[in-house]
Order: C-alpha cells, then structure tokens, then sequence
C-alpha cells in the first residue's frame, strides 16, 4: 500500500537568518513520503545558497521556486497551485515543526475528500514560550485556529478557493472561515504541538487584529459597535508602541 504523500509549502524572501531551522525541521520528519516546495520571492542575501547547502539532505520531491511576487499569500498560492499531494501544510521561513508533525497530521487524517487538521502551537517571543491551541473549530467566527498547524486537502483548496492577496496578515483566517461557511470540510484537532511559531513585531500583528476585525464584521460575527471598539484599540495600541519605540531610541 503506497504511503500517503504529503505537501509542504515554504515561502521565503531573505530569510537567511531564519530558513536554516526551518529546512532542518523538513529533513528530521519522521514521515518521509514528502513532497517540499520552496517559493522564493528573489532573495538578495544567502537565502538561496543555505538551501543549495541543504539540497542533499531535503526531500527527493523538491521543487524550488525564485521569482518576484506579490507578497506572502501570493507564494503561499503559488506553492498550492504546485503541490501534487494530497494533504498540503505550510511552514514559513521563520518557523518549524515538530520531527512528528507530517506524521502526525497523516495519522489523524480522516480521509475526507475536505478536511483541515490543525494541532497546537508553541508560540515564541524574546525566548519566552506559551502554547496556543482552540480544540472546537465553532470558534472560528471569534477567534483564528493555529494556521501554522494545519494541513489542508488538495481538494478544499481546490473547490472552495485560496488564499485572498488582498489582505496583508489575515488572509488564512479568510480562508478558514470560507472552509467553515461551507459546512462541507472536517476539521480533526490533535492534541499535540505541531508547529513552532516566531511572534512578529506589534505593528503586523495589530494590522492583523484589524483585519481580522473588519472580516469578522463583514460576515456579521462582530456588531458595529464592537468593530469600531476593536479598531480604535488597535490603533491606540499601535501608536502607543511607536511612541516607545522612539523613547528607546532618544
């Protein structure tokens, strides 16, 4: 019986500080029927060399992608579009897995021709760790399941849409909640950390409460009222930040 084969998208742009972990995750999966894309939006620094370093010890299945894009979704769509397998994950050039994870996402795969599974995630901020994880999906119209943990069928993405490169930071949320409305895809949690994920700086992630916000507030998750609230927070947030910053700075 041949093993399932499992996709996995890394987008990059000049993340030669970053990528070395991320394609070590890859060559210690314990799952090995793994296909590995690599879209790469025309790195200027080492990016491309470090993975020229590792080629030999990546998957046999590599593809590697170095042209100019649209941002990040526009890679992540890019890699998608490419993948030939039947489950497709997506680790970014500043994160990693666990050795079990593509394992672990086969093992729990329900066989749905729609199906997500998602799992928990180790988030990282200035060495300080905190594990994140929503067990029920009802919750994706209040709050985003951990992304960087699943993995998605060839076929959702084929019949219900990628990502939207509209947004800038919450593009997967729109997604997500596009799976969900369709009341046709599964989502099987696992209880297990599956993706280990650098937090970014406050001005991406109050962009991505904002954008969060305004999606929620379209589909009639969020009143006015709230929205509103939210977006004022977020800005007040964001400027508070800014003035810090500069402090720092004098």
């Amino acid at each position: 019986m041949c093993e399932l084969l499992v996709s996995v998208i890394t987008p990059c742009y000049n993340s030669s500080s970053t990528i070395e972990k991320t394609l070590q995750c890859i060559e210690n999966q314990t799952y090995k029927n793994i296909e590995y894309i690599i879209i790469d939006g025309g790195s200027t620094d080492n990016t491309l060399k470090i993975i020229e370093r590792h080629k030999d010890r990546l998957p046999q299945k590599l593809k590697v992608v170095s042209e100019p894009d649209n941002g990040i979704y526009d890679a992540m769509n890019k890699g998608v579009r490419l993948a030939k397998g039947a489950l497709i994950g997506i680790v970014n050039s500043d994160d990693w897995y666990e050795p079990d994870t593509v394992e672990q996402a086969v093992k729990h795969y329900g066989g749905n021709q729609y199906e997500v599974i998602y799992g928990m995630q180790r988030n990282i901020l200035r060495k300080k760790e905190k594990t994140t994880f929503i067990h029920y999906h009802d919750f994706l119209p209040e709050q985003m399941i951990t992304h960087p943990t699943c993995f998605v069928t060839k076929d959702a993405y084929r019949d219900f849409g990628v990502f939207d490169t509209k947004y800038r930071s919450a593009a997967d949320y729109d997604l997500m909640l596009r799976f969900y409305e369709s009341k046709k895809v599964v989502f099987t949690p696992v209880m297990r950390v599956m993706s280990n994920f650098r937090m970014g700086g406050m001005s991406g992630s109050q962009t991505g409460v904002r954008e969060n916000a305004a999606i929620r507030y379209q589909r009639g998750y969020m009143s006015k009222k709230r929205y509103w609230f939210v977006m004022f927070k977020s800005h007040v947030y964001e400027w508070l930040h800014r003035k810090n910053r500069h402090k720092e700075r004098c």
